[in-house]
């Protein structure tokens, strides 16, 4: 569609739960792509959040009292809204509202008697955490719809962009209460989709036979696909994230996305040069001093770095799949370099192992404890670690990382934060010390661990089922194993050892190669990601605008629909 002044949005509204709210993948898709959106629309974009955080305890919100002051003031003397103004801490510093939304759940039952009414979203059997993400996204639409009355913005071209299931009510009250402000939602995994592979369900092979609604049933989730459903159903716009996911969107949801909008990766926090070598010989050297004082032995210095990392969801994420793939490989009597695997999935834990923290103290004390004689692959102390299926698993495959054996796995359950008590480094600032990265995923609406990965010129092995699989296999995924930075395996649901061996194999592979080869591979992971960042993909964003104003506009020409007595 074309971009003209008719189809060009002047203010642009965008909600989430991850705004200025760190938990989870799509606070990166948010805070990656501000930058982008500021240059386009410069201080006219607002990303409303959740003020779910103490103000001391936020260091991703400035708050500023001047912006839209006598906005603010009005809305919270007559309309009772509690709003905090001011700049998110990311590249672009985009104009932040964080909204105080407690009040709303005084009127949880009638918002969604109505909204059943309005829209037939079923919230009978809400749980969890349903009803804060809703009166939230409720509570989100107010506000939209106060900026937009008092700022007098009937004449412009006005977005809501609303994100995830979570949100789905702000953009149901946006589309009874403010008809002319545009609607956007993007799911980035459907409900029932990520339900159905997480309990083990063959998803793939059997997509056409699932039926959304009786599947949300069965799985106990007809309250957030029933909001999810009626909100891609309603709004101007409907997109997803990849290809693949808007298979599911078609059959779940009942609707075909209008715009498939991938996930960028903004790349200039990235050092180059003598700063990145620097950088990874900094990490690198972490690493390799963990490994050595929780195994208890020296590790050579040219072992083989590789990792997993991402949310605990164990056959998801193919971390299952990662683990025998390690196991296949040190059964490869021709492997003769040591490699060292680290999976870093944040679990319950109850803080840094001390035994682990007194080595590194000591700089000379090459041996750490075995805490009650286990076999040391594990940094930090674990909650129920006897009913850990990562631990479980490893121990099953008696992984026991001994001297002699060539593969070593280490299991890091803590956020990489910069204060984990043992890394005490930002995931990123160890990502670019690993040699090779492995994202076996089974469900990936995207796959923004591989993305991050080849955009540190860190080597990475996916698979067809993950969004950015799918998009490299399009993008420059043209030669077997991993010559041109990626390598793409084929998955479906009964493939696991067959993947298992084809990561192990490509390791090995891996293993051999000099270091100019490795440089190679370096440099081809690096340009394939310059292909994903936010530079190219977010003029998706702007079609997905352009779509929403265009149906908006064919929407309001209509004659409003009579209700039947």
């Amino acid at each position: 569609m074309q971009m003209d002044a008719k189809h060009t949005p002047d203010y642009i509204f965008e909600t989430s739960w991850e705004v200025c709210n760190k938990v989870g993948g799509i606070y990166t898709v948010l805070s990656t792509k501000a930058k982008s959106l500021q240059k386009l629309y410069k201080d006219r974009i607002f990303f409303i959040g959740p003020d779910v955080l103490k103000k001391s305890e936020n260091p991703w919100f400035t708050e500023d009292t001047e912006l839209y002051a006598p906005w603010r003031e009005f809305a919270r003397i007559n309309q009772n809204l509690e709003i905090r103004i001011g700049r998110w801490n990311i590249p672009g510093e985009p104009i932040v509202f964080l909204i105080k939304f407690d009040k709303f759940f005084e009127k949880k039952n009638s918002i969604y008697s109505q909204m059943w009414l309005d829209f037939g979203v079923d919230s009978m059997y809400a749980y969890g955490d349903y009803d804060e993400s809703s009166i939230f996204a409720y509570a989100s639409g107010v506000v939209m719809e106060s900026f937009y009355r008092f700022h007098h913005l009937e004449s412009e071209n006005v977005i809501a962009h609303f994100n995830e299931w979570q949100l789905g009510m702000g953009a149901l009250y946006i589309k009874k209460y403010v008809p002319k402000i545009a609607t956007v939602f993007t799911t980035h995994a459907t409900g029932i989709g990520r339900s159905i592979a997480g309990n083990g369900l063959p998803l793939y092979n059997h997509l056409k036979s699932y039926n959304g609604d009786q599947m949300a049933r069965e799985l106990n989730m007809v309250a957030k696909h029933s909001i999810e459903k009626k909100a891609a159903q309603n709004v101007d716009c409907f997109t997803t994230v990849s290809d693949i996911t808007a298979q599911e969107c078609a059959q779940f949801l009942q609707r075909q996305p209008d715009v498939v909008t991938p996930n960028g990766f903004e790349k200039g926090f990235i050092p180059k040069g003598l700063n990145y070598r620097r950088t990874r010989k900094k990490a690198r050297e972490t690493l390799l001093n963990v490994a050595e004082k929780l195994l208890g032995h020296s590790v050579h210095p040219d072992a083989l770095l590789v990792g997993i990392s991402g949310r605990y969801e164990y056959k998801n994420k193919g971390i299952d799949v990662f683990i025998d793939a390690m196991d296949k490989l040190r059964k490869m009597p021709q492997l003769s370099k040591d490699v060292i695997a680290f999976i870093m999935i944040p679990a319950w834990i109850k803080g840094p192992r001390k035994d682990l923290q007194s080595a590194l103290s000591s700089p000379d004390e090459k041996k750490s404890k075995k805490a009650n004689n286990q076999c040391p692959y594990v940094t930090h102390q674990m909650h129920e670690i006897e009913n850990d299926k990562i631990v479980n698993h490893l121990k099953y495959l008696n992984f026991c990382n001994t001297e002699n054996e060539r593969v070593k796995v280490i299991f890091v359950p803590s956020y990489l934060n910069g204060s984990d008590g043992i890394f005490n480094m930002d995931y990123y600032d160890l990502l670019i010390g690993l040699d090779v990265s492995v994202f076996p995923s089974y469900y990936e609406p995207w796959g923004y661990t591989p993305h991050e990965s080849v955009a540190f010129s860190i080597p990475t092995i996916t698979t067809t089922l993950a969004g950015f699989g799918v998009w490299a296999m399009k993008n420059g995924d043209n030669e077997k194993g991993l010559g041109d930075g990626v390598q793409v395996i084929y998955r479906d649901d009964s493939n696991h050892i067959e993947v298992a061996e084809e990561i192990a194999t490509t390791i090995y592979d891996f293993t051999l190669k000099s270091v100019d080869q490795v440089n190679v591979l370096k440099k081809n992971a690096a340009e394939l990601s310059d292909k994903a960042d936010w530079a190219h993909f977010i003029s998706y964003y702007q079609e997905a605008y352009c779509k929403a104003l265009h149906n908006s506009f064919i929407r309001l020409s209509k004659p409003a629909k009579l209700k039947a007595d």
